[in-house]
């Protein structure tokens, strides 16, 4: 099992000099296994601690916004198929997906953390997990760009697709970018 985690890890990029060098994005993904991971963490402050309640309906309405980040990831994950990788550098060789979830956002899978992230914060109340759910946004959204100035140089077809497609979340500042930025 440990060799072909390591197989499916050299298959995506990663190695030990990319890991000291960051070639391939590999801190990108650190910083965000790191974020992740963090939401394992207990709501900080509990909602209790500032006099709150914290009502059922929120904590439900947070698990539905969970659910649906991982329906959502799911569904890009499949789309992607043997195009997955957790970096942000293309697999070389790897097709130009833009349908299913990638035909109404350009990284589902982005999206779906953000949902994900979302749920827990709303579920939990807590300022700290909405702290978390910013700080990914603000990773996703950079690690995002790094990864369309590949693709802007390995599909010509990219930028037509990032024209009519919303990066991440539709009409977010931030999220949501429809230009090739400089591939500098």
């Amino acid at each position: 099992m440990l060799s072909a985690l390591g197989d499916r890890l050299r298959a995506w990029g990663f190695s030990w000099e990319g890991l000291r060098d960051n070639r391939h994005g590999e801190w990108w993904v650190l910083g965000q296994m790191a974020l992740i991971t963090a939401h394992w963490l207990p709501p900080t402050p509990p909602p209790s601690a500032l006099g709150f309640h914290w009502p059922l309906a929120l904590r439900l309405l947070g698990g539905v916004t969970f659910l649906i980040g991982v329906v959502v990831g799911a569904q890009g994950a499949l789309n992607l198929g043997d195009s997955l990788s957790p970096l942000p550098e293309p697999i070389p060789g790897a097709p130009l997906v833009t349908e299913g979830a990638y035909a109404r956002c350009r990284h589902p899978l982005y999206q779906s953390l953000l949902l994900c992230s979302l749920g827990v914060a709303i579920a939990l109340g807590s300022l700290l997990h909405l702290g978390l759910l910013l700080a990914l946004a603000t990773l996703l959204s950079l690690k995002a760009r790094r990864e369309e100035r590949r693709l802007c140089l390995l599909h010509p077809g990219y930028a037509e697709a990032m024209a009519s497609t919303p990066a991440i979340v539709p009409f977010v500042p931030g999220l949501d970018w429809r230009v090739c930025s400089d591939p500098a």
